[in-house]
């Protein structure tokens, strides 16, 4: 069990560092926008770029990896791991920084896919949830840090001590502390074994059978090698499996179930949150240094309940955890909907002493409006100063001018983080893990996962354009609205698969 614990946290250090950047970017942001001076496009696609390329890795991940193996794949993805990261700190360029996330986004739309899988492939019955949980652990792990190492970066250069620091090396340095834990991934693969269940669906059945020896011990590995032969005799032919062949009857509950987890994961907006939680925090007014901060009590959210499921998931089931924590994500969502419908917006032109002379006069002229959308404040902004500096300051616009209570966003929030941390993040992962025979897995969880990185990609575009065009309000609202939806799907067709062997499950799921 341990020798498994260890394992599981090897290899789902790719999660750690997708997590990583996802909350690097958040802070990346805010000074790379005004830098090159983005469009609302581009502000979208750098943080979206490496979900457009991991969408279609993990289409092809999953059957790359019945082919040359979990472990070989892993390697790969921990090398484009580190050479994105080293490409993003020296990028000179919109379109250089753009394509080495998109490197990036190969590594961990691969790494999504594998790892959950081959976790689950060495895992018994008992303690695979908790285990294929430890992916979702590290992803929520490397979110923190990522807060951590932005917060302590921000506060160094907004201090003005720092002789390294600038605003146009400050995002550099976000981006290259990246390639630490890469290397640490890289490292440590070589340490793992070969999945034992890939072993024999690959005749090595000798080797398969050392490494359930190595994982259980000689009694435990016999039973599992007998019911491992046995699904494989039951399931596997010598013929090629073509890619329609997921879409046959006798696969259809099963596809659907992913489809469904696979979809709503990501279209409840968690990666809006993720990607832009410093820009949301911002809009609340509070200002860009408590953005900073909330990102890590955001974070911290995320580790605590995530740690809770890795608790619960094998003791309450996959089925009660999705159906309380879509439902709290429903209320949280429309919880900030709420707090946003209920701001105001009123310029002090007096209390912006970082704007220069001329743009304060520029702005004066509106002081005596108040603004009760947020669109038409920012906009008007947008027009008196220019959008490069209202990027550049709309952290401390935002601060003098709003009126709304911050708290109920920031409850709201931290309410979405905590129940997505306990029931969509980890238990869709170990779901997917569980629910595609042994012959289809790495076929199947590659569709799904395409169709999870799509949504994610398009969540993370349009965010931006979101909060321009439709406001904060009407977007959270959507996302409430979604959650809603979501609920009552699972609550008529979620399945409950705690405490069965993945073979079992194939027999109940699975018509033939």
């Amino acid at each position: 069990m341990k020798k498994s614990i260890l394992i599981a946290i090897v290899v789902s250090l790719g999660g750690f560092l997708y997590g990583f950047d996802a909350g690097i970017i958040s802070g990346v942001m805010n000074y790379v926008t005004p830098e090159f001076n983005l469009t609302k496009f581009q502000e979208g696609w750098i943080p979206s770029s490496p979900l457009f390329s991991a969408m279609f890795a993990m289409l092809i991940a999953g059957k790359l990896s019945d082919i040359v193996g979990r472990k070989s794949v892993l390697i790969a993805v921990a090398f484009l791991y580190a050479l994105s990261a080293v490409l993003s700190a020296f990028s000179i360029s919109y379109e250089m920084l753009y394509i080495a996330r998109m490197i990036g986004g190969v590594a961990f739309g691969a790494a999504l896919v594998i790892a959950p899988v081959y976790i689950a492939e060495i895992s018994s019955a008992v303690n695979r949830g908790k285990l294929v949980s430890v992916q979702q652990l590290n992803i929520v792990l490397g979110f923190f840090a990522a807060f951590l190492s932005n917060y302590y970066f921000n506060a160094t250069f907004s201090s003005g001590t720092s002789t390294f620091l600038t605003e146009e090396t400050i995002w550099r340095w976000m981006l290259g502390v990246e390639l630490l834990p890469a290397l640490l991934y890289f490292i440590g693969m070589f340490f793992v074994p070969k999945s034992p269940r890939w072993l024999f669906a690959n005749h090595q059945k000798e080797e398969g059978l050392m490494a359930l020896v190595s994982l259980y011990g000689e009694e435990k590995a016999a039973l599992e090698a007998k019911a491992i032969t046995l699904s494989l005799a039951n399931s596997t032919s010598n013929e090629k499996i073509k890619f329609k062949e997921i879409f046959k009857p006798s696969l259809k509950i099963v596809l659907t179930i992913g489809i469904i987890l696979g979809i709503l994961q990501q279209i409840t907006g968690i990666n809006a949150i993720y990607y832009y939680a410093t820009a949301i925090f911002k809009q609340t007014g509070i200002g860009t240094d408590a953005s900073f901060a909330s990102g890590i009590l955001l974070s911290f959210t995320t580790v605590v309940f995530t740690v809770i499921a890795m608790f619960l998931i094998d003791k309450m089931g996959r089925r009660p955890l999705l159906l309380i924590g879509v439902g709290g994500i429903a209320v949280s969502m429309l919880l900030c909907a709420y707090g946003f419908k209920n701001a105001t917006y009123k310029i002090t032109a007096g209390a912006l002493t970082k704007l220069s002379p001329a743009d304060i006069a520029k702005i004066d002229v509106l002081g005596d409006t108040v603004f009760t959308s947020d669109v038409a404040f920012k906009n008007a902004m947008k027009t008196a100063l220019g959008d490069q500096v209202y990027a550049k300051h709309e952290g401390d616009i935002l601060e003098a001018a709003t009126s709304m209570n911050a708290t109920l966003v920031l409850i709201g929030v931290l309410g979405f983080i905590a129940c997505f941390a306990f029931s969509l993040g980890p238990v869709m992962w170990v779901m997917l893990s569980e629910l595609f025979p042994t012959k289809y897995r790495g076929l199947m969880i590659g569709f799904v996962g395409f169709l999870n990185g799509l949504i994610s990609w398009l969540v993370t575009q349009i965010f931006p354009w979101e909060l321009a065009t439709i406001g904060n309000a009407f977007t959270f609202l959507m996302y409430g609205v979604i959650a809603v939806v979501g609920f009552l799907i699972l609550l008529k067709k979620l399945p409950e698969t705690k405490g069965k062997t993945l073979e079992q499950i194939e027999l109940d799921l699975v018509s033939k």
